[in-house]
């Protein structure tokens, strides 16, 4: 199945969210972020205010999958709040933006996982005894794409994912592959599996997934990083689909928002949509929180079936203190992770990276902690 590369049309995208965003905003110094007049706007659109005085300058990095997003949210906030400045770097990856931050060398990580318990405990270092928290402000899911010429349609089942990347099925013509798409002529070429060399929040939900629904097959505990030897190992997620688009009979994940024209499979037969996106988060995520406000979710996956929601869905988190050492900067990240956390904002990532809005229910609880942090 194919998507197109919401990316390359994001500048038509952000110039319509930022007309949206300047409509729904006042001409003074506040101004929300609501986006009332929309389709998928209601009377209980979550709200932020921006204060255009502010100046200063948000440096952030992380998580890849929320690449496309960051930008535009950065683009429109920017646009309304022109004294600040935003540097979000995506080269590092979940693992590599958790261990910056930190490190205190950012504002807030993107991750497309949580703190782990031993991260939380180190956070106090930089947070105070609040430690740091895991807002969710960006819904997608891991897309396995594929480059196997003659075949334009592919279904995997749970059971086939994990034996494929568990190198257990190595030709395109394996019975379990043919099982799982009758009718499809298989090539018997060899599958190269295509993975993550560098800490990814992206495998970590993959292997939540596989972990969860397969562990015979997959005997792994779930992990940031790929557990299994023998994979092309490519950094980044653009790293593993562009592996994955130079070969021949290549598979791989990543973040779906990252795939441009890769060709994805359907996963127990449920392509990914945003509508298929949300549906798994109000079926299956619950917040499981490791300290006060923290916002962190678990999903169960037994409960993520039917026709309608999609298997692997992604979960992308702004990572921020409870309590920040500086003032000025805790004003600028609340500023700005309190637009993304809006209605508006989630509908600018909607357009122009693909993803699915967070519900308003969890907004809600975003701004209520996130009014908190010190």
């Amino acid at each position: 199945m194919k998507f197109k590369n919401v990316a390359a049309t994001g500048a038509v995208f952000v110039a319509a969210a930022l007309a949206l965003s300047a409509c729904s905003s006042s001409t003074s110094s506040t101004g929300s972020s609501t986006a009332a007049s929309t389709a998928t706007s209601t009377s209980a659109a979550v709200t932020s205010t921006l204060d255009s005085t502010l100046k200063g300058t948000i440096t952030a990095g992380g998580s890849s999958a929320q690449a496309n997003a960051e930008n535009a949210w950065s683009t429109a906030y920017t646009a309304q709040v022109a004294g600040v400045t935003i540097n979000y770097d995506k080269s590092q990856g979940s693992g590599g933006g958790v261990t910056n931050w930190l490190a205190g060398s950012y504002d807030f990580a993107g991750s497309d996982s949580p703190l782990k318990a031993a991260q939380q405990t180190s956070s106090q270092a930089i947070c105070g005894t609040g430690g740091g928290l895991n807002f969710p402000v960006y819904l997608d899911g891991v897309a396995l794409i594929y480059n196997l010429p003659g075949v334009s349609t592919l279904n995997l089942s749970n059971a086939t994912i994990a034996q494929i990347f568990n190198l257990k099925i190595t030709t395109w013509n394996d019975p379990a592959i043919a099982a799982d798409n009758p009718g499809v002529t298989l090539p018997t070429t060899a599958i190269t599996t295509v993975t993550r060399s560098d800490g990814s929040g992206t495998t970590q939900n993959f292997t939540n997934f596989l972990s969860a629904v397969d562990p015979t097959d997959w005997p792994y505990p779930a992990a940031n990083t790929w557990p299994v030897a023998g994979t092309s190992a490519q950094k980044g997620g653009s790293g593993v689909v562009q592996a994955v688009g130079a070969g021949v009979g290549t598979i791989g994940y990543a973040d779906h928002s990252a795939i441009g024209n890769a060709t994805a499979a359907t996963i127990n037969k449920v392509a990914f949509s945003q509508d298929a996106a949300t549906a798994a988060f109000t079926a299956g995520a619950t917040t499981v929180p490791t300290t006060t406000g923290d916002l962190s979710q678990k999903f169960d996956y037994s409960k993520l079936t039917g026709a309608t929601i999609y298997p692997i869905p992604l979960i992308s988190y702004q990572i921020v203190c409870s309590t920040f050492k500086d003032a000025t900067q805790a004003s600028l990240t609340k500023s700005y992770v309190g637009y993304v956390a809006s209605t508006i904002g989630q509908q600018i990532a909607a357009k122009n990276a693909g993803s699915a809005p967070i519900p308003d229910s969890m907004l809600t609880q975003i701004q209520a902690s996130l009014a908190n942090v010190k």
